[in-house]
């Protein structure tokens, strides 16, 4: 089966000195007889001695290619470059914390002989404490909900890509936890597998509770990104003509006051300014929107003109 395809195996290493020995021989064991493959580990700014064990491997062990930060960049960073980096056809990342277990692998791979695009791992029955349990889930609901990407797990470090996948994926910041998001508003076919998790053996979670904060921030720009990009004025200008709409509106109660009523302007001169202010703000937005049109427009003309495109006929396979 696999000898005819390749395959790059993607592993963000920091600070895994204890757990990377035995998380690259169990991919061995589990890949030698099935897979043309290649292992990338891509160490974080490790401290720990993780990179000068990993150097001292790559000796005798042709299989292994590294890739080294001088600090610590975060996973998305990591695995933005190993992308950059393969040609295989196809792509596998896991964690170096040895939850993920390489005997998923093979499986996660023939899903995507099927013809899926990217398998997600989902961790169905996860070892792991109630204060990341909880948190986790609530995650993944709020995204399937806000996203229409309907997986149970977004940020399963066990993934399968194909190689056109990959290459098409712009990962930065904490977009590593979106990777499905970003993949099916592209167009790629998505799916998810139940996967094995495994209890964590060796040091500590390497993420705090500051994720949560910057993982609603990550969504927010996803949706931004995913929803608005070709079309900016539609959110911008829908703020500004509600931003208009409520400042005249309250403009032109301040008028009738003293037009209708009588009553003096320094009665309501706050409202005044609020309303006017809010007649500012609309503008803004609206004018931010046809700017935000102008450079879309033009990027989506620079990128047509970049795009490989591939024609079928009746003669194509």
């Amino acid at each position: 089966m696999a000898e005819s395809v390749s395959l790059s195996i993607v592993i963000p290493v920091f600070n895994e000195r204890e757990s990377i020995p035995h998380l690259l021989d169990e991919i061995h064991s589990v890949m030698d007889t099935n897979f043309n493959y290649e292992i990338v580990c891509v160490d974080d700014g490790s401290s720990d001695g993780t990179f000068e064990y990993l150097r001292e491997r790559r000796q005798s062990d042709d299989k292994l290619r590294l890739i080294r930060f001088l600090r610590n960049y975060g996973k998305s960073a990591a695995l933005a470059e190993a992308f950059k980096r393969i040609s295989s056809d196809y792509v596998v990342t896991l964690d170096a914390d040895l939850q993920d277990d390489p005997m998923e692998i093979p499986p996660m791979v023939e899903k995507l002989q099927e013809g899926y695009d990217l398998v997600s791992g989902w961790k169905k029955e996860r070892r792991d404490p109630l204060s990341k349990l909880l948190p986790s889930r609530l995650f993944n609901i709020t995204t399937r909900l806000l996203t229409g990407i309907h997986i149970h797990d977004f940020n399963c470090g066990l993934k399968a890509y194909r190689y056109n996948v990959v290459k098409s994926l712009d990962i930065y910041g904490g977009m590593h936890r979106y990777i499905p998001v970003l993949a099916g508003k592209k167009g790629f076919r998505v799916t998810e597998m139940v996967v094995n998790h495994r209890p964590r053996q060796y040091g500590d979670s390497k993420f705090g509770r500051e994720r949560y904060f910057r993982g609603m921030f990550d969504l927010l720009t996803v949706l931004f990104l995913s929803r608005y990009t070709r079309r900016p004025l539609h959110l911008f200008g829908l703020f500004g003509f509600i931003s208009l709409f409520v400042g005249i509106s309250v403009d032109l109660r301040v008028l009738y006051l003293k037009y209708g009523l009588g009553e003096p302007f320094s009665k309501h001169i706050a409202l005044l300014v609020f309303g006017v202010l809010l007649v500012i703000l609309g503008v803004q937005f609206i004018s931010i929107g046809l700017l935000g049109e102008m450079i879309a427009q033009s990027t989506f003309k620079t990128g047509e003109s970049a795009r490989e495109v591939v024609l079928y006929d009746s003669s194509t396979p």
